[in-house]
């Protein structure tokens, strides 16, 4: 089972659509959660007790930005010729793409956590 899921993620083909999802994951998370605070501060007056769909929405997030990144790693490992990966050849692009995403799915789990972080601290609207 997991060989084969390996052999399918060795098989697509990263782009630079592919290279988009975590950050594009990331801004509409930070979209959801400015959303989330502004209706709950303006129909309950405050923030809930225990926001469960703010969770949802973040732990949802975090897992497609870490399935994003795990692609990206098993991409970029293929076996070849070693760094630095900047010849022109189609395995060179693939490692590049991969790499880039890779930190991009990084970064973007952290913008997550930071962009979560005062929602789930703070508790007065004001």
């Amino acid at each position: 089972m997991r060989d084969g899921l390996r052999t399918r993620i060795l098989e697509l083909k990263v782009t630079l659509w592919t290279l988009i999802v975590p950050p594009t994951v990331w801004a509409v998370h930070f979209l959801f959660c400015y959303l989330w605070v502004a209706i709950s501060c303006a129909k309950a007056g405050g923030f809930p007790r225990f926001p469960a769909a703010f969770v949802a929405g973040t732990t949802i997030a975090l897992l497609v930005i870490v399935a994003s990144g795990t692609i990206a790693w098993i991409q970029s490992r293929r076996p070849g010729d070693p760094p630095p990966h900047d010849g022109s050849t189609d395995t060179d692009r693939l490692r590049f793409l991969a790499a880039a995403t890779m930190l991009l799915a990084a970064l973007s789990f952290v913008a997550v956590l930071f962009t979560a972080a005062p929602a789930l601290m703070l508790t007065d609207c004001r």
